[in-house]
């Protein structure tokens, strides 16, 4: 790995992040549940209430009051586990306003399938009964970076970067057999263990892949990871119909007026971009919405509220009393 990727990667520096976790979680819970109430009276004044509760919706489903299992576990006895602590501390950022002796069900991961009971996770499929999905805002160290792009789009080089794992995800590998050796594509694989060793090339810093007019959104094992940091830039995001969404609402996100979309075979891809390079002025229309749509994240209060909201219905919907 070179020293400029080490250090000028683009990504959240995960250093910062675990010292404010550990610092945070060190503090009494006692401030946090004091905190509680005013951050709910603070949402009943607040102009934006509507878009509030909107959000919330989205992001729990819930629609009919039932007890949870008596198998379901305490706040109190939320832990690591066998999946990456960024699960165990995002999930404690919200969960400490709440008596630890709730009970609730988490699902740490990329979670892909839909839980028995009401679940709190990273990810579900957009598509079917869902419900029991309830997304909160995790992994966000990894999954939620965003980008100031000075360059403008039309002095962008006119080409589609992917870098990205291959081994294990088929869609990845017929992306990489249909274009790779392509003079419109800079793409290739990142992998320890390469499918081919041909696909082998050096990671690129975020900012890198700024120089290119189009970006390649893929998902992976669940979401594509790189989607709200492009969304945020001068380039352009293009990627099939996403099939799994996250705290982002991937679900929610238009074709052609959010990102550019392609066959989920990717055989229409190069035909697509070169429409974009071709109206630019259309391209940019997509880059302003995209853009816009990105800003809704910005406000780390209200993205707190929503977050104490998604977990509040969670608690009231399974007939516990939160304030308790």
């Amino acid at each position: 790995m070179n020293l400029n990727f080490l250090f000028n990667s683009g990504k959240n520096p995960k250093w910062k992040y675990y010292l404010k976790n550990i610092v945070n979680n060190a503090l009494p819970k006692i401030i946090f549940r004091w905190q509680l109430k005013g951050y709910l009276k603070g949402f009943e004044n607040r102009k934006d209430k509507e878009y509030i509760l909107n959000r919330v919706n989205y992001y729990n489903k819930l629609n009919q009051k039932a007890d949870l299992p008596n198998h379901a576990i305490r706040l109190k006895d939320n832990e690591v586990g066998s999946v990456s602590s960024v699960y165990y501390y995002d999930a404690q950022e919200i969960i400490r306003y709440f008596n630890p002796l709730l009970k609730w069900f988490n699902c740490y991961g990329d979670v892909t399938h839909i839980p028995e009971v009401p679940s709190i996770v990273k990810s579900r499929p957009i598509h079917g009964e869902n419900q029991n999905s309830i997304i909160l805002k995790l992994e966000k160290v990894r999954h939620f970076i965003f980008l100031k792009d000075t360059k403008p789009f039309r002095e962008k080089w006119n080409k589609i970067i992917f870098r990205g794992k291959i081994v294990g995800k088929q869609h990845r590998i017929d992306f990489m057999e249909m274009y790779f050796g392509n003079s419109k594509f800079d793409i290739g694989d990142v992998s320890k263990h390469q499918v081919k060793p041909e696909w082998e090339v050096p990671k690129k810093t975020l900012w890198e892949h700024l120089d290119y007019k189009f970006i390649m959104s893929i998902e992976g094992n669940d979401v594509a990871s790189n989607l709200k940091w492009v969304m945020s830039s001068n380039s352009i995001a293009v990627m099939p119909k996403p099939t799994y969404e996250t705290w982002f609402m991937e679900g929610t996100l238009i074709p052609n007026v959010h990102y550019i979309e392609i066959k989920p075979d990717y055989s229409d891809t190069e035909e697509r971009i070169n429409y974009y390079i071709e109206h630019p002025e259309e391209a940019e229309k997509i880059i302003k919405n995209a853009n816009t749509y990105c800003q809704q994240f910005f406000d780390e209060k209200r993205e707190r509220i929503i977050s104490l909201l998604v977990m509040k219905k969670y608690f009231e919907m399974t007939n516990q009393n939160y304030l308790s």
